[in-house]
């Protein structure tokens, strides 16, 4: 079986402090799966990977000098923003779109994913945190990338971005505040989507351990093309560039959850 990287770790000064990660930056997967049973057009939609997060995840990390950690594999194989024990963690069914590949799928083969593609992400996630804490001396400020449909069961999205957490405010405050301030786009607070959900990304690598960060949403129709990507790369960084420069947004604090108490 060909060597299949689930991850990659753009290249950055670990010790700016600021780390980036991109969950569902790609539609990849590895040949053995085909296309999960799925016609190739599926993975030109959203519930295959976020559209537009790759190019501006590399443009941000170009620019900020900062190193990212990108998903190289299609969502619809496995979730990397899910807890291992969440049951959408493989999904049957994705908007509507039933995927042969995951139904029926075996107990051994579903612990296979975990171990082949889910657990070396979150690896590779842990260890970038951990490099740039010991580079710079200090907790890293971490920012998460995703997109959203600009329509959803045919309603309207009307945010442009949105800022998604669970009970950490220490940079969230701050960057809605920068996002809004040039007065031409509309803002969202967790919305479409709640940002408090044990067990993933955040709650994994931040929430627990108490590192400041936040969860950046962006629409997908406004950055689908290389210059919508470009744009919100350039609207980005200096409002990320602004908020690593927090001491505040350095320091270890654990904020309680609202999906329930710490198992530790």
């Amino acid at each position: 079986m060909q060597h299949y990287s689930p991850y990659e770790i753009t290249g950055g000064d670990p010790a700016k402090g600021l780390v980036l990660v991109a969950d569902h930056a790609m539609n990849r997967l590895p040949p053995e799966y085909g296309r999960l049973g799925l016609p190739e057009s599926a993975f030109e939609r959203h519930i295959a990977y976020d559209i537009g997060i790759e190019p501006l995840t590399r443009q941000l990390s170009a620019a900020l000098d900062a190193p990212a950690v990108l998903g190289c594999f299609s969502r619809l194989l496995i979730d990397p923003n899910r807890g291992e024990d969440d049951p959408t963690l493989i999904m049957k069914i994705s908007d509507g779109a039933i995927v042969p590949g995951n139904h029926p799928i075996s107990d051994e083969e579903w612990q296979n994913r975990i171990r082949r593609f889910h657990r070396p992400y979150h690896e590779a996630v842990s260890e970038t945190i951990a490099r740039s804490a010991a580079a710079g001396g200090r907790a890293p400020l971490v920012i998460s990338l995703h997109s959203f449909t600009p329509f959803w069961k045919g309603v309207a999205r009307p945010w442009h971005a949105s800022v998604l957490w669970d009970n950490d405010p220490r940079a969230v405050f701050p960057l809605i505040e920068r996002l809004e301030a040039a007065g031409d786009i509309v803002v969202g607070n967790n919305e479409p989507y709640d940002g408090a959900l044990r067990g993933d990304t955040m709650y994994r690598h931040c929430m627990a351990p108490g590192i400041a960060h936040a969860l950046i949403e962006v629409r997908q129709d406004l950055i689908a093309d290389a210059a919508g990507a470009a744009a919100w790369a350039e609207r980005l960084t200096p409002i990320l560039a602004a908020l690593n420069g927090l001491p505040e947004l350095h320091a270890y604090h654990r904020h309680p959850s609202r999906t329930g108490a710490y198992s530790d």
